[in-house]
């Protein structure tokens, strides 16, 4: 009898350690939970005693603070990217306006050239132009990713969208000194795709070639497998490696000063275009060229 009372005893001893020793261990878990919401740290909670169910626990309250963490590593980052983006949109619309009030500030001198008035008035209706067509881009691209802009499928023409343009850039290109060379394959299948939008897509990559390329501008449209390939190469014009994974991002321009014509929504609004229409769209530097490449579906 008085072995059993030690056992007993013994027993409830040890118990009173366990239980002592899982309510300090959790004690300590919810310490560390406390400092992790105080510090936002990414630090997983340990358990200091061994308990099963409290570790599986724990596990499940380390997924779910990855997660938090996660989220709120990505707020963050689209906290700062729309900063840049307001800051960004201030500067393209400020660069324009600016020209405007200064132009009509001269224009109030009664004294002014009837010459020098005529010319001045094409500057800002240029300028004007150019601050309307910043903000149809930007009222564009928000509907592209919006899914609000209305696209059709149906059968195009590429060689006839791409040739017409071509016609129409040509002598902006050759005042401009670029060395252009066109190699469009004739007899193409038609591609499902948005007319308007295809005409989008080649008029920006054009634009964008003219902007920011120089040398040697290359057009080329031809048949791989199952899709008709459309290849823009110019003159890389100052991009660099590090900058590709960023070319189609909205307002990303490879000129640090930003001056006014480089307002980073053209390549943005041709991937979106893309995207929707199911293409296929890579961006690269071969040598010192260039290039962007859309693959069509048939």
């Amino acid at each position: 009898m008085r072995i059993l009372c030690v056992t007993l005893a013994l027993a409830c001893v040890i118990l009173l350690i366990w239980v002592w020793s899982q309510r300090r261990a959790l004690h300590r878990a919810a310490q560390q939970l406390r400092e992790v919401e105080r510090t936002d740290s990414a630090a997983r909670l340990r358990l200091a005693a061994p308990n099963r169910a409290a570790e599986e626990l724990l596990d499940a309250v380390n997924v779910l603070l990855e997660l938090r963490q996660a989220d709120r590593a990505s707020f963050r980052e689209r906290e700062r990217s729309l900063r840049r983006q307001i800051a960004n949109v201030s500067h393209d619309l400020r660069t324009p306006l600016t020209s405007i009030l200064g132009y009509l500030q001269l224009l109030e001198d009664e004294a002014l050239p009837a010459a020098e008035r005529r010319e001045y008035l094409t500057v800002v209706a240029s300028r004007a132009k150019a601050l309307q067509s910043l903000i149809t881009s930007f009222y564009d691209l928000s509907r592209l990713e919006s899914g609000e802009y209305p696209l059709r499928r149906e059968k195009v023409d590429l060689y006839t969208s791409l040739s017409g343009l071509l016609a129409a850039f040509y002598n902006d290109f050759t005042d401009a000194g670029f060395d252009v060379t066109v190699d469009l394959a004739q007899g193409l299948p038609s591609v499902t795709a948005d007319p308007s939008g295809v005409l989008r897509v080649f008029t920006n990559l054009l634009r964008n070639a003219l902007d920011h390329g120089q040398g040697q501008m290359e057009v080329r449209l031809f048949r791989e497998g199952d899709a008709v390939v459309s290849l823009f190469r110019n003159g890389s014009g100052g991009i660099t490696q590090e900058d590709i994974p960023h070319v189609f991002d909205r307002f990303f321009t490879a000129d640090k000063m930003r001056t006014g014509r480089n307002t980073g929504l053209g390549l943005a609004i041709v991937k979106a275009l893309a995207d929707q229409m199911g293409c296929g769209l890579e961006a690269g530097l071969d040598g010192a060229f260039f290039f962007v490449c859309i693959r069509w579906k048939l």
